[in-house]
């Protein structure tokens, strides 16, 4: 049995995203039922609209930031219960039982996970549907428990560019007395510059915009570093422990491979296309590495709300109605948001 919800959604790669209805299925015994009060707007939602990476199925209902009020449960469910605050990010499924799911790796799924949208939907036999809709039926292992003190709207791009983040620099273990430098001041840069801050690391902002100097300070970076100054980088030269590449699209990374110290990481996390080319001598001398980072596994999405709790930690957002989102998504593209889009609701159910 399936119900009938409201979403919005796109019906073609070049086609607006508008109003459609979609089918949700019943509870089954281990999932939890959902109503979305928020749902943020990640750059990825605009990649899989507009087809950009050639796998997009439609209808297509993006959204994979996630916040709301449990409404039901299955008689299996254990962890969650009707009124709770919880959330939702990018996968909504895994195999469970390979190698990767054991060590709560599900983004890496040997048998692949099933992303919150455009992946195959194994009850439905169709598409998964996103966050971008009135309501989700997701099982319990998959749901993530929202800590209470901090503002539910600035959470829900947690889901996605918070914990996109948090897992590298936890996975290489910043700590104080590092130097940190996050690359590219946008929705994930600037949670990199909050974590990496909080973590007690020297947080170092590095773009190539000067304009961003102040904004990177208001948000807990020591210092700025232009990355088109080249007397600026020399000044930096081997010197970094770490660096978060948060930069979305093709770009050169040899400069920035010049600032890591010995046996350093840069880790990317933000484009997913061919870069320009790199050249093997930056990382063969000083034995650096270059290496990527997927979202987070479930257990470790949890560690980083309850981190955000304890420090209360959010998303600096700016909240829109359903009704606004084609004209977020051509902002979002011209780099005009600080720093992350919310859609309240409230405007669909209306």
């Amino acid at each position: 049995m399936t119900k009938t919800i409201k979403a919005f959604g796109t019906e073609a790669a070049d086609a607006k995203l508008e109003q459609l209805d979609i089918e949700r299925r019943d509870l089954k015994e281990n999932d939890v039922q959902i109503d979305i009060l928020y749902c943020g707007v990640c750059h990825s939602d605009i990649h899989a609209a507009r087809n950009d990476w050639g796998n997009a199925k439609y209808p297509l209902v993006p959204g994979h930031e996630i916040v709301g009020k449990v409404t039901a449960v299955g008689d299996g469910v254990s962890k969650f219960s009707k009124g709770d605050l919880v959330g939702v990010g990018c996968m909504v499924d895994s195999c469970q039982t390979c190698s990767a799911c054991d060590e709560d790796l599900e983004q890496f799924c040997e048998k692949g996970m099933t992303a919150t949208y455009n992946s195959k939907d194994k009850d439905l036999g169709k598409t998964t549907y996103g966050g971008y809709s009135t309501e989700i039926v997701v099982t319990e292992n998959f749901v993530l428990r929202i800590p209470e003190n901090l503002e539910t709207k600035a959470v829900a791009p947690l889901l996605c560019a918070g914990i996109t983040t948090f897992s590298p620099l936890n996975h290489w273990n910043v700590k104080k007395g590092d130097k940190v430098g996050v690359i590219g001041l946008g929705g994930l840069g600037h949670m990199g510059i909050k974590f990496a801050h909080v973590m007690g690391a020297e947080t170092v902002m590095i773009t190539t915009s000067p304009g961003k100097a102040e904004d990177a300070k208001r948000l807990g970076a020591d210092s700025v570093l232009i990355s088109k100054d080249e007397d600026a980088m020399k000044e930096h030269t081997g010197s970094f422990d770490f660096l978060l590449n948060t930069v979305p699209v093709k770009h050169d990374i040899n400069p920035y491979l010049q600032l890591l110290k010995r046996d350093a990481t840069m880790c990317m996390v933000g484009a997913i296309e061919p870069l320009e080319p790199m050249n093997g001598g930056n990382i063969i001398m000083g034995r650096k590495r270059v290496a990527g980072s997927l979202i987070g596994g479930i257990k470790e999405t949890q560690e980083m709300l309850h981190f955000c709790g304890e420090n209360n930690i959010t998303c600096d957002v700016e909240m829109i109605k359903m009704q606004e989102i084609n004209d977020a998504f051509d902002r979002v593209t011209d780099n005009d948001v600080k720093y992350r889009f919310v859609i309240d609701m409230e405007s669909l159910k209306n």
